[in-house]
């Protein structure tokens, strides 16, 4: 009796890999080792830039959150130790948007925060 040579599931697992390494260029593309190379260090920078895009956002809105207290005359540190200590919980991502979209709101939270700042020192 001949050997079986799992004809079907290679040729499908073969198919997997070069449909997902279409973009690919040259024998990237083309060729089976070649494309399972390019898969698995696509695969392995996607799962490193998914948390690096958490840290970047964070970043960002940090920068943001800076640029709005430092108008309203507070720095950052400042101004987070302030929402801190007058028991706000909003969240870096809704400040920074705050900033953006309602500056008068942003200074009002500025403005709370100096007093619980303010209240804490004396």
């Amino acid at each position: 009796m001949p050997r079986a040579s799992n004809g079907v599931a290679k040729r499908r697992r073969h198919k997997k890999v070069l449909e997902i390494t279409k973009g690919q260029r040259g024998t990237k593309s083309k060729l089976y080792r070649r494309a399972n190379e390019a898969m698995l260090a696509s695969l392995k920078y996607a799962t490193r830039d998914r948390k690096n895009r958490k840290r970047d956002m964070r970043r960002l809105w940090i920068t943001r959150i800076n640029a709005a207290a430092r108008q309203n005359g507070l720095s950052y540190s400042r101004f987070i130790e302030g929402l801190r200590l007058s028991g706000v919980e909003v969240n870096r991502k809704m400040l920074a948007d705050m900033a953006i979209k309602d500056p008068s709101a942003f200074t009002a939270m500025v403005e709370m925060a100096e007093q619980a700042r303010a209240a804490a020192q004396s």
